[in-house]
């Protein structure tokens, strides 16, 4: 049995989570994830200091369980989860936080000091224990246990946070996110989108990416741009998912009559948030400089026929099978529509290579400035 001082920090845990427990149904993810967060910075206060050991970890565990039936999910392992939960997020910075805004370009969350004068959790007979951070409970403790177990620096795990609140995202869409390595992509893209022309251009490289993956089509080489279109019209839920929720579909081959002839743009979006018309030319083959003439003609008739007047410019996304960055940089260097072009893959993209390209990034950056 354990001695009465492990008693006693058994009896302050175990008041700490039927405190928690009994209140308002309102908070209660925000009082669940801050319950886990304050177990886990208590445990740590004593695993760190010296005052326990694993085995106590386990006796609290078999204690709980005895004293209280009721109460699930303190195991030993999701103890231990709770503990790196706290130590995750605890002493994050700020730089971290700025970074994964820029990508994500949600509102700012507050990030509050979770120490307390003393930079320490003073274990006394009324402990003071910190609270959690408000953004970290804008999403389920589920979805915290993936992104932890997922993504390992502080700035990823605060990206897919952040856009999980934004996006509202389930748990296997979560997964779909983590698994074809969003956060890695869209910092590639932050880097690669080139200035666009447009009232929006502060949100473009937040919402659009140079680099897009379609997993999901059950598609074999080569693919025609027909079947790549009926493709992504089938699977329309999971393609929405990879743009983001604020794109609404309007239309395949979306007609358009300049003078007396049809013209057809491939698959036709609009952007809530940009408040404009989106357009997608569908390319199986490498970006080629000329297929931007198309497309800005598509622009033009948009914008005189069908934009409406308190609608912004539309965007064209040239999405080709292959692109090179630096031929895509000449070609729209003069292009005065806001068009942007992007590659997509039909296969999940290694992980490591994008953070090689990353790091090859941030060299040239390195060696540019020197």
């Amino acid at each position: 049995m354990p001695d009465e001082i492990l008693i006693n920090n058994f009896q302050q845990l175990y008041d700490l989570i039927r405190q928690a427990r009994s209140r308002s149904i309102v908070f209660a993810n925000r009082e669940h994830l801050n319950l886990f967060w304050q177990v886990g910075a208590y445990i740590d206060a004593k695993l760190a200091g010296g005052n326990w050991g694993d085995k106590v970890v386990d006796q609290f565990s078999e204690w709980l369980l005895q004293k209280d039936p009721t109460i699930k999910n303190f195991d030993r392992r999701n103890i231990y989860r709770m503990r790196e939960f706290y130590l995750a997020y605890a002493a994050l910075g700020f730089e971290n936080e700025k970074n994964a805004l820029s990508l994500v370009g949600s509102a700012k969350p507050q990030i509050e000091n979770v120490d307390n004068e003393q930079d320490a959790i003073v274990v006394s007979a009324k402990p003071q224990f910190p609270n959690i951070p408000d953004w970290l409970s804008k999403i389920p403790w589920t979805h915290h246990i993936h992104i932890l177990s997922a993504a390992k620096e502080p700035e990823e795990r605060m990206f897919y946070i952040l856009l999980t609140a934004q996006e509202k995202y389930t748990v296997q869409e979560l997964k779909r996110q983590l698994k074809t390595s969003l956060y890695e992509r869209q910092k590639l893209s932050s880097k690669n989108i080139f200035s666009l022309n447009h009232p929006q251009s502060d949100k473009i490289s937040q919402i659009f990416r140079d680099r897009y993956v379609f997993e999901f089509l059950d598609l074999q080489e080569p693919i025609n741009e027909h079947d790549l279109k009926r493709g992504l019209i089938a699977k329309l839920k999971k393609f929405l998912l990879e743009l983001g929720r604020d794109f609404i579909f309007m239309g395949e081959e979306y007609r358009l009559i300049v003078g007396i002839k049809d013209f057809n743009i491939d698959l036709l979006f609009y952007h809530r948030d940009l408040q404009c018309l989106v357009a997608f030319e569908l390319k199986t083959v490498a970006f080629e400089p000329e297929q931007l003439g198309k497309l800005n003609f598509y622009l033009e008739a948009l914008d005189r026929d069908v934009k409406k007047p308190h609608e912004h410019p539309s965007i064209g996304i040239l999405l080709c099978k292959t692109k090179n960055n630096t031929e895509v940089e000449y070609a729209l260097s003069r292009n005065i529509s806001p068009a942007l072009v992007a590659e997509y893959q039909t296969k999940l993209i290694d992980k490591g290579i994008l953070k090689k390209l990353l790091s090859e990034w941030s060299e040239n950056i390195e060696d540019n400035n020197e």
